[in-house]
């Protein structure tokens, strides 16, 4: 077993990321943001972390006791640092909740296990006090999925996972690698770029996401199209539950009866905590490419990407940005923006497999109307791939309300779908003032259809939290109209519960549900979260 050199460090309590990369916003750039969106003041000044108030931990001395009896005293965490780090994910309405102080659910205690057993004996004790339990990896949940909700138990612990951290077992010759939970992504890379190999995962949240939370969540990263989604890479997964372990998948295929790893993929520490995680690698790529193509108009764009996914000629990457998208992105760079919609496409592999993929999809993309534009603009998207939340941040701080969703449908629903839910959010944020910027990028595609990304900025006003818990309910219920799912790699977590038995259908619901109870009787393993109550 081998643990990384370089770990990656915690994030601010009330912002994304390392707090000395946080980007504060040019004058020309406040200006251009102010006057569109109808705000001419900065937000309130957030609050300090010396001036929060926490409620007292509620964890009872015997379960106190007995946790640190599995653990080790200095791995229960009841100081108030540990406890507000843990108080939930990093969506906007999480973040403006911290910002006004209100800590209110924050766990009782935080608790570190360092190997599977400790997972597996911790959670047996916690049902036995009735204490519920909410898996922690990167804290990077933009739906709820790591807010400690107490559920009908009367206190909640919050298991972090950063010491399930090494390198278990590496397969050169099978191509598969055992990585321990709590591993960062980072952290991952340089473990298996010893010996040159990568996960090939690289999604928005890459500098501070897990390798247990990818599989927990169904995470999907920028170069989906070359390296597949994360459940796509999993071989194998070690299970700790309250009943006992679960070690699934043993061949890269099989015809055993139901694949029990699909129960836990997705699951988000309702059914289990993930320990382990076997995944496909692969070797670093001998040469990357990005280009940047503008098309006329979005639906030019999806055409394109449709036939790509189609022929089963995408690159290792491809992402289009609508009308909107490509302008807003431009402004706040400083830069001009391409006419129509900017498309960026990325290849990776050997010097051969580069350039006979770099010469399919570029033919393929003249014929349906893209122009090549210089290099500086797909070298500038890579460049700032990791700093959209840290903006989402720096526009929090002058009065804007900025948040995401996305989802997914098939081709012949997507423009539909994509007006609609633009619709919807335009409508349900701007009936009180200047209508939001809202805007769209597809950035993952299948042969049968493809996910939308929706990005919205409005003025924060007097409620910004219950104005966008309004819109995102608006926008929920025309993905569900629509035939389209409720998420396509950000989880369920709590906000998106909703819908869940829309999607999936009572019986659904049902068979959710008596798995939990099969293998979590009591029901301690993240309350409130992925499945619903049947209505």
């Amino acid at each position: 077993m081998t643990r990384p050199h370089h770990r990656v460090g915690e994030m601010a309590w009330n912002a994304w990321g390392d707090p000395g990369q946080a980007r504060t916003l040019n004058d020309s750039v406040r200006q251009l943001i102010g006057q569109a969106l109808g705000v001419s003041a900065t937000a309130p000044a957030p609050v300090a972390e010396s001036d929060l108030t926490l409620p007292p931990s509620a964890l009872p001395e015997p379960v106190h006791a007995a946790l640190t009896a599995v653990v080790g005293a200095d791995q229960v965490l009841t100081d108030p640092a540990s406890r507000i780090r843990h108080t939930g994910g990093k969506s906007t309405p999480d973040l403006l909740r911290r910002r006004a102080g209100d800590v209110s659910t924050a766990p009782d205690a935080v608790v570190c296990p360092g190997t599977h057993q400790e997972v597996e004996e911790l959670l047996a004790a916690c049902a036995w006090h009735r204490i519920a339990v909410v898996p922690f990896g990167g804290g990077t949940s933009v739906v709820g999925g790591v807010e400690p909700l107490r559920g009908t138990f009367d206190a909640v612990v919050s298991v972090d996972l950063r010491r399930l951290d090494r390198l278990v077992r590496l397969d050169e010759e099978s191509g598969t690698a055992t990585l321990e939970a709590g591993l960062r992504t980072p952290e991952a890379e340089e473990l298996l770029g010893a010996h040159g190999l990568t996960l090939g995962h690289f999604p928005q949240s890459f500098e501070y996401a897990t390798i247990g939370g990818y599989a927990a969540t169904r995470s999907s990263g920028q170069a989906s199209a070359g390296y597949g989604r994360f459940d796509d890479m999993v071989v194998g997964l070690r299970v700790a539950t309250p009943k006992g372990t679960l070690d699934l998948g043993r061949a890269p295929a099989s015809a055993a009866g139901p694949d029990l790893r699909q129960l836990f993929l997705g699951s988000e520490g309702v059914l289990g905590v993930i320990t382990e995680v076997t995944v496909r690698v692969r070797k670093l790529p001998a040469e990357r490419a990005d280009e940047a193509w503008s098309f006329p108009d979005f639906a030019t764009g999806v055409a394109a990407v449709r036939q790509l996914a189609q022929t089963g000629a995408l690159p290792t990457a491809m992402r289009i940005s609508d009308e909107t998208e490509t302008f807003v992105n431009a402004a706040v760079a400083g830069a001009e923006a391409p006419p129509g919609c900017l498309a960026v496409v990325s290849y990776e592999g050997t010097a051969e497999q580069v350039a006979e993929r770099r010469a399919v999809v570029g033919g393929l993309l003249r014929e349906r109307g893209a122009t090549a534009l210089d290099s500086e603009t797909a070298t500038a998207w890579r460049r700032s791939r990791f700093s959209g939340p840290y903006m989402r941040d720096a526009l929090l701080d002058i009065g804007i309300l900025t948040e995401t969703l996305e989802t997914a449908a098939s081709w012949s629903r997507l423009a539909k779908l994509r007006e609609q839910v633009t619709r919807a959010l335009t409508e349900s944020l701007g009936h009180d003032g200047p209508d939001p910027v809202v805007f769209c990028h597809l950035s993952h595609a299948y042969p049968s259809g493809a996910s939308l990304y929706f990005s919205v900025a409005a003025a924060a006003g007097e409620a910004p939290e219950a104005r966008w818990r309004a819109a995102k309910q608006a926008a929920g219920d025309v993905i569900a109209a629509n035939g389209a799912t409720i998420s396509h790699h950000h989880a369920v977590g709590s906000d998106h519960r909703p819908w869940m038995e829309d999607e999936i259908g009572p019986l659904g619901v049902e068979v959710l549900a008596a798995v939990k109870s099969a293998v979590d009787p009591v029901g301690v393993l993240n309350p409130g979260k992925l499945i619903p109550t049947v209505s």
